[in-house]
């Protein structure tokens, strides 16, 4: 990051990596430094391509379902007791109203935070390999990650693909808590 751009930031994705490094693959932090000229996080390469990779555009449905089940390998692996990181409503909103009503919590996990397509890497035989870009991640809801995961696929790769996430995850579409936590997205 350039000089005068917030460090904390990668500071924020540093901690995270290392606690979530525990449970689940994610990139080792080598080094996290500072200087006149800008910030930088430097990590551990993980095997595995980024689910929106070309070879995973050509295969939507299988990068989907892996996206899906990667998601609820990362929720039951995190411990929520004993997590440092909040990512939930409140701490999201700051003190803002929400953009909606508040569903009541579901299931509360450890989010990634930022569950999207690109930040879903798989192994080349469409397994999920490892999680990146965890600098939100934090106890919330599980909605509050799977509506940005399924609502990823969309984005990435059309409307057909955010039932697969569902179905690898092994839930069913809770519209109400989609239709809020993709509501907060936008708002945060």
């Amino acid at each position: 990051m350039p000089a005068g751009d917030d460090r904390t930031h990668l500071r924020h994705e540093a901690e995270r990596l290392r606690w979530a490094g525990a449970w689940v693959p994610v990139p080792s932090v080598l080094e996290l430094g500072a200087d006149d000229e800008g910030s930088w996080l430097v990590t551990s390469t993980v095997p595995g391509r980024s689910a929106v990779d070309p070879r995973w555009l050509a295969e939507p449905r299988t990068a989907a379902r892996a996206i899906g089940a990667g998601l609820r390998a990362l929720h039951d692996a995190l411990p929520v007791e004993g997590c440092p990181f909040d990512w939930g409503v409140a701490t999201r909103l700051a003190g803002a109203e929400p953009p909606l009503p508040v569903p009541e919590v579901d299931v509360l996990v450890v989010c990634h935070g930022d569950a999207c397509a690109p930040n879903t890497l798989l192994h080349d035989d469409g397994r999920w390999s490892a999680h990146v870009d965890l600098g939100a991640l934090g106890v919330a809801d599980r909605w509050a990650d799977l509506a940005i995961t399924a609502w990823s696929t969309e984005w990435n790769y059309g409307a057909d693909f955010a039932g697969e996430v569902y179905e690898a995850y092994g839930v069913q579409p809770d519209e109400g808590r989609l239709a809020f936590y993709r509501a907060l997205w936008d708002a945060t």
